[in-house]
């Protein structure tokens, strides 16, 4: 018994005594190992009598008990010591100014959301925000959307399992159903502007599944055609920062606005380069209309006491055309290098008094 106290005294001073993980490993081979001390300790009991092997048993098993808690004991605290050891050598002084190459930039399109934000928050018009995850009801059927247009079909939408009155659950296709709430839930009048992304089955050079679109909509009692007239043609002329850009409405269809128009922007392409402005050609840059008295008539509003106008406009197309991006596709990927260049600073707040950014 006096051999095993030894080994016991001896192997808790070699775990003390040890200096790292691996010197610590190397302790608990030696003595726990296949052919370590206490191992070899146990292969000799099959020599001794049954109360022997009995008492010397259990001693042994005490001293690899106790050998085994001090080696975790000691492993525990040298592996918060290397820790602290560690996150003292990789520390950073947060006071230090930052590195140049860390600049972060405002990606386009949320600078152009802000640009026409502000073009019209400066004619009165209010933010309004809604679910990107809506009923069927709010994207389709409220906005007289009939159950065989195009636009319902599953190869142009994305659609998910959705339960109750009003049918299964679609990744809004437009921010329209923006509309559709706050018509619901306000009472007229109201002017309002819905940003926000926006979800179709489509993906090439100029189409993307996701997408953004700023939507507007103003209803009231006198609001007529040359109301929306007026609106967008001030705002396509401040967005490009061209005070006579040529604007033309060409009659269209959509099912939510009567009568529809397209709103194109005079442009020109001679000598192979693309210049907004005036010149010999049209580019149809939104859509636009009166609402329709039936959309009107299913948000609970008496169409024959308001009318109103609504009108739709991709982000992304805007932001190609003023800042001369050829492909809707590197908006989303993640290039650092496409972003430094059509970045913007943080502080560029767009506004209309301090400017919008050329």
């Amino acid at each position: 018994m006096a051999d095993i106290d030894q080994l016991k005294a001896e192997l808790l001073a070699s775990v003390e005594a040890a200096s790292s993980l691996a010197a610590l490993e190397d302790v608990r081979v030696h003595a726990l190992g296949k052919k370590g001390a206490i191992t070899e300790q146990m292969k000799g009991l099959g020599a001794l009598s049954a109360d022997e092997r009995k008492s010397v048993g259990q001693a042994l098993n005490s001293v690899k008990d106790a050998v085994a808690a001090a080696i975790e004991a000691k492993l525990a605290i040298m592996a918060d010591a290397e820790l602290n050891a560690k996150l003292l050598a990789e520390k950073i002084d947060v006071t230090l100014p930052q590195r140049p190459e860390a600049d972060g930039f405002v990606h386009p399109i949320s600078q152009t959301i802000e640009e026409v934000v502000a073009i019209l928050g400066e004619m009165g018009f209010g933010v309004a925000e809604g679910p990107e995850i809506e009923d069927d009801w709010y994207n389709f059927t409220a906005l007289n959307i009939p159950e065989d247009h195009p636009a319902r079909q599953e190869h142009d939408t994305f659609y998910l399992p959705g339960v109750g009155d009003k049918g299964r659950k679609v990744l809004r296709t437009h921010t329209s159903p923006v509309q559709i709430r706050t018509l619901l839930k306000s009472k007229p009048p109201l002017r309002i502007i819905a940003p926000g992304r926006t979800y179709r089955c489509d993906y090439d050079a100029t189409h993307s599944p996701m997408f953004h679109q700023v939507e507007g909509l103003v209803v009231d009692k006198t609001v007529h055609m040359g109301h929306l007239k007026g609106t967008l043609i001030e705002f396509c002329r401040a967005y490009f920062g061209l005070d006579d850009l040529p604007v033309r409405f060409r009659p269209s269809y959509f099912p939510f606005t009567e009568p529809s128009a397209e709103v194109d922007i005079g442009c020109t392409r001679a000598g192979g380069e693309f210049k907004i402005g005036h010149g010999d050609s049209w580019l149809e840059i939104l859509g636009c209309g009166m609402v329709n008295p039936k959309v009107l008539e299913n948000c609970g509003i008496d169409s024959t006491e308001y009318q109103g106008f609504a009108f739709g406009v991709g982000i992304e197309r805007i932001a190609m055309l003023k800042y001369g991006i050829p492909d809707l596709r590197t908006f989303y990927e993640s290039d650092l290098r496409w972003l430094r260049h059509y970045g913007f600073k943080a502080l560029d707040v767009p506004s209309m008094v301090g400017g919008l950014n050329p």
